[in-house]
């Protein structure tokens, strides 16, 4: 089997042969900075040899399902029980969290083009008594360009298996995308991440947010920044046990586990083979896509 996240891996793979290929495409690449100029003539190629599609989200389904004849959408899932563990709200937390005053406004990932940093300017700038806790890496952008105020809070780039310690002590999960090419067709993982935690969630209208989150009420949209302050104060620190139910039926239906079964099904049907039996991963140690 080729599985390719990537076009770009083509060209050091192409000659080797293969009884199915996999593009698991889980973001528009070529819409990203930086991004090759041969990105999208690469991908032609891998479309044309790929036996089966996956996606990363519905939108990006929606956008290329007429290029393929099998194509299908895997919107992002969650590693439930390793998120859960934040629930407990106000547990031990880490010793460069520990002494930022509450509330607490998080926000984890990758920090890039994709990142507000207007937005987040502006909630600070609106609610210097509340503390936004940013946790990432900053890459392709220009570290001197991130908004710096007393109650913004940088903290780098953390392990995986810490960030249920750090969500624990947040009131709110906050993702302020940008919405521009590079966020068109994201399906952000930490949404379900966020829920599993059992935090509120805030985000910019993001599609595959949008549908079906906020649709459903379990996020709350918002694009500037009063709009944001507005939900935050909304959803801050009020327990709301008929949303936590709603939140907790919607985790019951997917998994990293559920999606990896699917894709197996899939793909032992193209080899025309039975599907392989499902063993799951240990709940902390459970890849995260």
């Amino acid at each position: 089997m080729l599985w390719y996240y990537t076009p770009m891996a083509m060209p050091f793979s192409d000659h080797l042969s293969a009884e199915v290929v996999v593009y698991d495409n889980m973001d528009e690449l070529s819409a990203f900075r930086g991004a090759s100029p041969a990105m999208l003539a690469k991908e032609n190629e891998l479309l044309a040899r790929a036996d089966l599609i996956f996606t990363g989200g519905i939108s990006l389904y929606e956008a290329k399902r007429h290029r393929h004849p099998d194509i299908r959408p895997f919107p992002s899932s969650v590693d439930e029980a390793h998120f859960a563990a934040a629930r407990p709200r106000r547990g031990p937390q880490p010793a460069d969290q520990e002494s930022i005053p509450a509330p607490r406004l998080g926000f984890y990932g990758v920090i890039d083009e994709r990142f507000d940093m207007p937005l987040l300017e502006g909630l600070a700038a609106l609610r210097p008594d509340w503390h936004f806790i940013m946790v990432g890496p900053v890459l392709k952008i220009d570290p001197a360009t991130l908004p710096r105020r007393p109650n913004i809070h940088w903290l780098g780039q953390k392990a995986y298996e810490d960030l249920p310690a750090y969500l624990s002590g947040w009131d709110v999960g906050l993702m302020p995308f940008a919405l521009n090419e590079a966020t068109r067709f994201i399906s952000p993982t930490k949404t379900l991440e966020f829920l599993a935690a059992g935090l509120p969630v805030i985000s910019t209208p993001i599609r595959d947010v949008v549908r079906p989150y906020g649709e459903k009420r379990l996020v709350q949209i918002a694009r500037t920044p009063r709009e944001f302050v507005a939900a935050a104060e909304k959803v801050m620190g009020r327990a709301d046990p008929a949303w936590i139910a709603e939140v907790d039926r919607h985790l019951a239906s997917t998994s990293w586990d559920l999606t990896w079964a699917a894709m197996g099904r899939l793909i032992a049907d193209e080899l025309g083979r039975p599907a392989p039996r499902l063993t799951p991963a240990p709940p902390a140690v459970a890849a995260a896509r």
